[in-house]
């Protein structure tokens, strides 16, 4: 799996996807030293702005890898809030300032993914590698936020590493009054979609356990 950061993917992730070399399949973690700053201004969305950053991460990533792959994955999320993408803030300030901008409104999470098949060809051109991707995107409604509240989740560190400043799964919870569509992906990768994709790619003999 490509990431940018260091920080652990879901314990439950790593146990699925890159399970010991007692069984298969087995993988790792490769952090990709793609520079994502890509300009926000070429692209229509969010949306379309996480898929191409987590195309070049896999690529990256594929540069790398010195050994025959079977699969390699790749995943990058964004906050969208009134037109504007918010990403991994830069200082205490940074993270009140996009919070702030979420209070009381409603938000979007996008996370673009990408899979790369090495080994396969791309029946378009004849050659490797086969690339599939997709974006999935949830809702997310903070209720109004107190200056104090906000303040004291960024005295947490919490925001740190994560897009639009925040964390569902941990105590910005309590600030979501309502969310439509994968709770997964607000955490950082779309699982559903994910497992329906891959399950695709084996019925197809695309990709073999």
């Amino acid at each position: 799996m490509a990431s940018s950061i260091k920080r652990p993917l879901p314990a439950s992730l790593c146990h699925d996807l890159c399970r010991d070399g007692r069984s298969k399949p087995k993988g790792a973690v490769l952090v990709s030293s793609f520079d994502e700053k890509l300009p926000k201004d070429r692209f229509p969305g969010g949306g379309e702005y996480a898929l191409e950053t987590a195309r070049h991460k896999a690529l990256d990533v594929a540069g790398l890898v010195s050994e025959p792959v079977d699969l390699i994955i790749s995943a990058d999320t964004v906050v969208e809030s009134n037109g504007v993408i918010l990403e991994k803030p830069d200082d205490d300030e940074h993270a009140f300032a996009m919070i702030s901008s979420l209070s009381g409104r409603e938000h979007q999470v996008h996370t673009g993914v990408v899979l790369v098949l090495p080994q396969e060809a791309d029946p378009a051109t004849g050659s490797p590698p086969l690339i599939r991707s997709f974006v999935t995107t949830t809702h997310v409604t903070f209720d109004s936020l107190p200056e104090e509240a906000i303040r004291a989740y960024i005295a947490t560190g919490e925001p740190f590493g994560k897009a639009g400043s925040y964390g569902i799964q941990g105590a910005a919870g309590a600030f979501v009054s309502g969310l439509r569509g994968c709770y997964f992906n607000v955490v950082g990768f779309p699982l559903h979609r994910f497992c329906s994709e891959i399950s695709a790619l084996i019925k197809e003999g695309k990709l073999k356990l």
